[in-house]
C-alpha cells in the first residue's frame, strides 16, 4: 500500500434542523442540533485511511475545541496530520440549516485558519508530497495553492487526482496536471459547459474534460453510479447496494478516499473506481459523513457480493 497525501480543508459542521429559518431579529426553536467533523479532505483523509492506506492530511487548524475534534477524528482513522495550527485564527465551521418539512439546507462555511492554506505550506511538506504514491485535493483551499500543490506533485511522478468541489472556475492548465478528475454531476456541467443527467451525457462530458487536459475523468452520478472515461476505456460502474440510505452527504468524498487508497495500493483505475464506488455504498447507510466511512473489510465483503 502506498502514501496517500492529501491536502484540504477541515470544519466542524453545526447542523440544525427546524421548521423554517428564523427572520433577522428572531428567535425561533430548533427540534435537532448535531455538531460533528467536515471538510471535504479532512473526510476524504478518513474515508482514505479507513481503506487502508498510510494517509496524511496538509491543513491548517486554529488551537481551539474543534482543532481538538479535527485531531481526534484522525487519530481514531489513523490519519496522520502534516498541519500547522494558528493561536491568533480559529478552525473552520459550518452552520447548516436543514428545513425539517423537506430536508433543504441552507449552509455558511467560515474557513477560519484554513483560508491562510498557502504554498509555503504545500512546499513544508514536499517530500511528503513528492514520496506518496498518489496526491489528491479539492477547492476549498485556495485554488492557486492546489495548483501549486499538484505541479509539486506531477514533477515527482506522483499520480495525482482533483476533486473539482465546490464547483468553481479553474485556471488554465490546471486540469493538466491531474492524472484523475472527479467531479459529480454539476461540477461536471460547471467545468465543460454540458448537462450531465444521464451516463449517456457523462461520456460526453467526461470526453470534454480529457479534450481540456485531464489525463481520465470519473463522473460520479449518485444512484446510477460512476462513469470512467480515459480516453481509450470507457466503464460505466453501476451502483452498489448496501442498505437503505440514511444521509448522501459524505457519498463523494467516501468515493474519492477510496479511489485513492486503491490507487495507492496498485489497482487498476477501473478496479478503483468500483472500489470507491463501494466505499461510498456503504458511507450512505448511515448519518454523518466522516463517522461514515467504512472499514476496508467492509468495503471488500461488499464488493465480494
Amino acid at each position: 500500500m502506498g502514501r496517500v497525501v492529501i491536502l484540504g480543508v477541515f470544519v466542524a459542521d453545526t447542523a440544525y434542523r427546524a421548521p423554517r429559518q428564523p427572520k433577522m431579529g428572531e428567535t425561533i426553536l430548533g427540534k435537532s442540533f448535531v455538531l460533528g467533523p467536515g471538510g471535504k479532505g479532512s473526510n476524504q483523509a478518513v474515508a482514505a485511511a479507513m481503506a487502508g492506506a498510510e494517509t496524511h492530511f496538509v491543513s491548517r487548524l486554529g488551537l481551539d475545541p474543534f482543532a481538538d475534534m479535527a485531531l481526534a477524528t484522525w487519530a481514531k482513522a489513523g490519519v496522520t496530520p502534516a498541519i500547522t495550527q494558528d493561536p491568533g485564527s480559529y478552525t473552520g465551521a459550518a452552520y447548516i440549516f436543514i428545513e425539517d418539512s423537506t430536508g433543504n439546507n441552507a449552509i455558511i462555511i467560515s474557513p477560519g485558519a484554513a483560508a491562510d492554506i498557502s504554498n509555503a505550506d504545500v512546499d513544508a511538506n514536499a517530500g511528503l508530497i513528492s514520496g506518496a504514491k498518489v496526491f489528491v485535493t479539492q477547492l476549498e483551499q485556495p485554488i492557486p495553492v492546489a495548483v501549486h500543490a499538484l505541479a509539486l506533485a506531477r514533477a515527482a511522478g506522483v499520480t495525482t487526482i482533483l476533486n473539482p468541489a465546490p464547483a468553481a472556475a479553474l485556471p488554465e492548465g490546471m486540469l493538466a496536471l491531474c492524472d484523475f478528475v472527479t467531479p459529480n454531476e454539476s461540477e461536471a456541467e460547471a467545468l465543460t459547459g454540458l448537462p450531465v443527467t444521464s451516463v449517456a451525457e457523462a461520456e460526453i462530458a467526461a470526453r470534454a474534460l480529457i479534450a481540456l487536459g485531464a489525463g481520465a475523468a470519473i463522473i460520479t452520478l449518485g444512484d446510477k453510479g460512476a462513469l470512467f472515461h480515459d480516453g481509450t476505456r470507457t466503464v460505466h460502474v453501476p451502483p452498489f447496494k448496501a442498505g437503505p440510505v440514511v444521509e448522501t452527504t459524505g457519498a463523494g468524498d467516501a468515493f474519492n478516499g477510496g479511489f485513492a487508497a486503491a490507487l495507492a495500493e496498485g489497482q487498476d483505475p477501473v478496479d478503483a473506481v468500483r472500489f470507491g464506488s463501494a466505499t461510498a455504498g456503504i458511507s450512505v447507510t448511515r448519518s454523518g459523513t466522516a463517522p461514515s466511512m467504512p472499514a476496508r473489510a467492509e468495503i471488500e465483503a461488499l464488493l465480494k457480493a
